[in-house]
C-alpha cells in the first residue's frame, strides 16, 4: 500500500525559509519521479517542482524558481523541498506527489502540510 507522508509546514515570516519533507513507503521509490503540488486558500491545485528517479533532472514553475530546491534521499526513501525567500502568495497546503511511469498524471498523494507565510 503507497503511502506518502508530508511533514514540515508552518507559519513563516515572509522572506523566511521552510523544508518540507515526503516519506514515502509502500512502493519502490526510487523507480517513479515525484512532485510537489500545492492548493493556495480557495484556488485549484497548481504543480510546484519535479524530480526524476536519480535526482539528476529537476523542474519548476516560474513562479518559485531560484527559491525552491526539490531534493530525494533514495535510501532513505524521502522527498524534500527546501523553501526560502518565502511570499506570502506560497500560502498553501503542500503535498507530495508520486507520478505514474507513463505519461503526466499522478497515481498516489500524501495528506499535505500547510505552509503559512505571514507578518
Amino acid at each position: 500500500q503507497v503511502q506518502l507522508v508530508e511533514s514540515g509546514g508552518g507559519l513563516v515570516q515572509p522572506g523566511g525559509s521552510l523544508r518540507l519533507s515526503c516519506a514515502a513507503s509502500g512502493f519502490t521509490f526510487s523507480r517513479y519521479s515525484m512532485s510537489w503540488v500545492r492548493q493556495p486558500p480557495g484556488k485549484g491545485l497548481e504543480w510546484v517542482s519535479g524530480i526524476y528517479t536519480d535526482g539528476g533532472i529537476t523542474t519548476y514553475t516560474n513562479s518559485v524558481k531560484g527559491r525552491f530546491t526539490v531534493s530525494r534521499d533514495n535510501a532513505k526513501e524521502v522527498l524534500y523541498l527546501q523553501m526560502d525567500s518565502l511570499k506570502p502568495e506560497d500560502t498553501a497546503v503542500y503535498y507530495c506527489a508520486k507520478k505514474v511511469v507513463i505519461g503526466p498524471s499522478f497515481d498516489s498523494w500524501g495528506q499535505g502540510t500547510q505552509v503559512t507565510v505571514s507578518s
